[in-house]
């Protein structure tokens, strides 16, 4: 495993906005999930966690970067959905969405 206990977010999924190959993407996604389930959780619930935590952290990326994050690693903005489907939000779209899924609304789409 790559990761540890104090593994910090930045550093757990920096790297994989720089993947660019499956077979990487899958290897990767493979030990996220395996310091996931080191907490306890299931292999399903570790899946679903690291690709909602994917999908959130390619949303601070250029839409580009956010579009082959999504596609590699079968995951999506938690809050704004795919990039695909939805295209990238402007900046009221997100800060509404933002407040909604405070609330509790879910995704903004």
């Amino acid at each position: 495993m790559i990761f540890n206990a104090q593994t910090t977010t930045g550093e757990k999924y920096t790297p994989a906005m720089t993947i660019q190959n499956q077979q990487e993407a899958d290897n990767y996604f493979e030990e996220l999930v395996l310091h996931n389930m080191s907490f306890g959780n299931s292999r399903e619930k570790a899946e679903s966690v690291e690709r909602e935590n994917l999908g959130y952290w390619a949303g601070y990326y250029d839409p580009e970067t956010r579009k082959r994050v999504e596609s590699l690693f079968k995951c999506e903005h938690p809050i704004f959905g795919s990039i695909e489907k939805h295209g990238t939000p402007s900046p009221a779209t997100a800060f509404y969405a933002g407040m909604g899924y405070a609330r509790g609304e879910g995704q903004a789409f």
